[in-house]
């Protein structure tokens, strides 16, 4: 077998070669080794056509690697098996996780041609190594003497990580079920592929052109500039809305026009929902049958039990019990909430029926009017510079880090800017990329992402790179990038899985940072969400960006007052993407029918208001679909738990507490996934979370 592999890697480096040369003329810097800044990638020098050819060449040197493990002569080992198996790779992991960055974050057709075309062989190198009986028989042999081995803790966690990692990618089947199971893997990487590239499809295939002013009426005056400058980019007269995050979430707030935020609604609820190439419905039947096969095969009744054996959750059961608490919590403030809104819009006019696309408009008017709270009011303070500047300054209070500008670091647009990230002894610690504004090549929403994580291993720690994409409001001819609340804490919420990376000090890069249980992966990020209310935090950067004054006392105590505004209908939306995805993953028997029938029945418990016919949320619900969430979506209303808990020692001891924060550092922050997240938890609070903090903070429970 090595025999051949050898010549087939001889014949596919002649091919690689040629291939280099019509590319570049010269070396594909993706096989160097870097020398760039901290060895980041060299994103000026990567061109598309490198892609392929590279990953072929890794691929198959990754293959040679793992073939060494197997072929050993030696008996199995810790070091010559386990470990072996962990740095494996590599240079295959740095190379691809380049590509799926960049098509998430930088995409074209060719790029997404490229990833479609890849994935296919990368899933068959993950099947070649999760299949292989020979293999899976050293790791057993390892596995099955640990007890004698008296290995240090991270290294035991490492070898009951690797030997459950077979066991659950199919090592145990034979015969026909093996090879079931590597084409449903196969396929599986091919349709999530295809349901994100469909969902950006329709997100940049819809335009809406205002070309009467009196259309723009209520829109605060920067998101007309807005709309007339993406007018003017598209070569249009008038103003242009799209479906991105900033300008829709703000049409959809303040457009007095009842029948546009109707029509830019229903477009946003409905992608992928059409009669057209780029509709999901089929895909979403697909996988979802294709993951209940692959569970069944393992020996698991549904999808959702396979996830949730390896989550703090631990069962179908337990999750759905813990949704149904809080939906019974949420349940009366969420009618209270719509009966609240039917009668102001009334008593101020408003003679239709309350529909879905009112329903931001006419809460927005309420919480103005309850509270004396504009929202817009607060965007000056947010300057986004300032907002970067203070959660930098927040971190250096906390963990004494500091972030330095390098504009010699490679980004791959020119929207990014590149950070140092210097550890309170002044030693390195990591890069940072940020990347704010949304464009057509970018998928929409927020997430933290790695190029490179962090390792230790033979001596040398090697630092992580980090990425923060959002799709922030951008700036205009005449003004700044202004912020709103909502996207100030939404950029405190990545920034704390940026922390999971950045202080990331594991042994192997497997355990590193955000490597953790899904449904513990939140708590650093939800944690961070809590300083967005705080006063003594707030002054440290929030100034008006023309005055220079101060965020006023007055202004925090009317964004505190109302930060629980609608709670419940809040709670009840959250709440009822998680029972969507149970009920996906949670299925027995194929899904052969309606797509959109299936979620209504899911959506029931939690709905405000009848069916709406032409909308879908699953046909564009990226998450479980083509991201990493299937039957973890709760994830986040469980680490609301953990973080309100968790943030009461903050409010306890101080806000900016050293103490706390070193503890939250070190026993979370750092050790990643080498222990199991209610231990890391304990370490931090010293007893298990309670459910009671959340409830108080979102004002569901008197205290």
């Amino acid at each position: 077998m090595k025999k051949y592999l050898i010549v087939g890697m001889l014949i596919l480096t002649g091919i690689i070669t040629i291939n280099m040369k019509n590319e570049n003329k010269g070396v594909n810097p993706l096989l160097t080794e870097w020398k760039t800044v901290h060895q980041t990638p060299p994103f000026k020098e990567i061109k598309h056509g490198h892609f392929v050819p590279a990953i072929d060449q890794l691929l198959a040197e990754a293959k040679t690697e793992v073939d060494g493990v197997i072929n050993n002569s030696e008996a199995p080992t810790f070091n010559n098996s386990i470990r072996a198996l962990e740095v494996s790779g590599k240079k295959l992991s740095m190379a691809t996780t380049i590509l799926f960055n960049l098509n998430s974050a930088e995409t074209d057709d060719t790029i997404q041609s490229i990833a479609r075309e890849v994935s296919p062989k990368l899933s068959a190198y993950h099947n070649y190594v999760s299949l292989n009986g020979k293999l899976f028989q050293r790791v057993k042999a390892v596995f099955n003497q640990k007890d004698q081995l008296k290995l240090n803790a991270e290294d035991l966690k490492l070898l009951d990580d690797s030997y459950k990692g077979f066991v659950r990618s199919g090592a145990n089947l034979e015969g026909s079920s093996k090879t079931r199971f590597a084409e449903i893997n196969t396929e599986l990487s091919k349709l999530s592929l295809k349901f994100g590239e469909n969902v950006l499809a329709e997100t940049n295939s819809y335009q809406l052109l205002v070309t009467d002013k009196k259309d723009l009426s209520g829109l605060p005056e920067g998101e007309i500039e807005a709309a007339a400058q993406l007018a003017k980019a598209k070569k249009k007269e008038g103003w242009m809305f799209n479906l991105q995050g900033p300008g829709y979430i703000a049409f959809m707030k303040f457009a007095d026009n009842l029948k546009l935020r109707e029509e830019i609604y229903k477009a946003y609820n409905s992608r992928a929902f059409h009669d057209n190439k780029n509709n999901n419905e089929e895909t979403i039947r697909q996988i979802v049958n294709l993951r209940l096969e692959r569970a069944k095969l393992l020996g698991y009744p549904n999808h959702a039990a396979y996830v949730l054996e390896e989550r703090m959750a631990e069962s179908p059961a337990k999750v759905n019990a813990f949704l149904e608490q809080l939906h019974t919590a949420a349940r009366p403030f969420a009618l209270t909430d719509l009966a609240d809104v039917k009668e102001y819009a009334n008593s101020h006019g408003f003679k239709d029926s309350l529909d879905r696309w009112d329903w931001g408009y006419w809460s927005e008017k309420l919480k103005n009017e309850r509270y004396g709270f504009d929202e817009q009011a607060l965007k000056p303070y947010f300057k986004l510079e300032n907002v970067i500047g203070g959660v930098f300054e927040l971190d250096h209070r906390l963990y004494g880090i500091t972030f330095k500008e390098n504009k010699a670091i490679q980004v791959y647009h020119p929207d990014v800017k590149a950070y140092e990230v210097y550890d309170k002894d002044g030693s390195f610690l990591s890069v940072l990329y940020l990347d704010f504004f949304p464009r057509e090549g970018k998928k929409g929403g927020a997430w933290m992402t790695e190029y490179r994580s962090q390792s230790k291993l033979n001596g040398k720690n090697v630092r992580p790179i980090v990425s923060i994409v959002t799709n922030f409001t951008k700036p205009t001819d005449t003004k700044p990038s202004l912020l709103t609340f909502y996207e100030v804490t939404t950029f405190l919420h990545e920034f704390g899985h940026g922390l999971h990376g950045m202080f990331a000090n594991t042994v192997y890069e497997g355990m590193s940072g955000t490597a953790v249980y899904r449904d513990f992966v939140e708590l650093p990020s939800q944690i961070m969400e809590n300083w967005a209310v705080e006063k003594d935090f707030l002054d440290i950067f929030a100034t008006n960006y023309q005055t220079g004054e101060k965020i006023p006392s007055e202004l925090v105590q009317k964004l505190i007052k109302s930060k629980n505004f609608q709670a419940g209908t809040l709670s009840e939306r959250q709440l009822s993407f998680g029972m969507n995805d149970m009920a996906w993953h949670s299925i027995t028997e194929p899904v052969t029918g309606s797509v959109v029938e299936f979620e209504k029945k899911a959506l029931t418990p939690t709905d405000l208001f009848p069916p709406l016919e032409g909308y879908c949320l699953s046909t564009s619900f990226s998450h479980i679909f083509a991201g990493g969430y299937a039957a973890g979506y709760y994830g986040y209303k469980w680490a609301e738990v953990l973080d309100a808990d968790a943030f009461s020692v903050f409010k306890k001891n101080g806000i900016f507490d050293k103490a706390t924060a070193d503890s939250f550092r070190k026993n979370i922050l750092e050790k990643g996934g080498t222990a199991h997240p209610l231990v890391l938890y304990k370490a931090f609070r010293g007893q298990e979370p309670s459910i009671t903090p959340l409830l108080e903070r979102e004002g569901l429970i008197k205290k």
